[in-house]
């Protein structure tokens, strides 16, 4: 299974981006989807996830600018953001996660830079 991210840039604060995570394999529709987030000097952490039943969580830092969805029939995860703060700058990777087999696959990362 590959998976791909794009869509990372540089913006202003309070501007938007939208992230796609692509991936090939069948396993993709039976995957849970989670974005996670390496900022410079900090550990990598969750940002919004969506199951296989399209259930949706985010972390609390980025609920409400933030949203996740997945189009199934292209096997494409896509993250918008909106009203990026500088704290967003980060490294933002993918990871398609199934629980039975376990599986897990993770992307190369995309850079979001927000400058104030």
């Amino acid at each position: 299974v590959r998976v791909v991210e794009s869509g990372g840039d540089s913006v202003q604060a309070g501007g938007s981006l939208r992230l796609s995570c692509a991936a090939s394999g069948t396993v993709f529709s039976r995957a849970a989807i989670t974005w996670f987030r390496q900022g410079p000097g900090k550990q990598r952490e969750m940002v919004a996830e969506i199951d296989s039943g399209g259930s949706i969580s985010y972390a609390d830092s980025v609920r409400g600018r933030f949203a996740i969805s997945r189009d199934n029939a292209i096997y494409t995860v896509s993250l918008e953001m909106d009203s990026l703060k500088p704290e967003d700058t980060a490294v933002y990777y993918c990871n398609l996660r199934q629980s039975s087999p376990f599986q897990s696959y993770w992307g190369q990362g995309t850079q979001v830079t927000v400058s104030s």
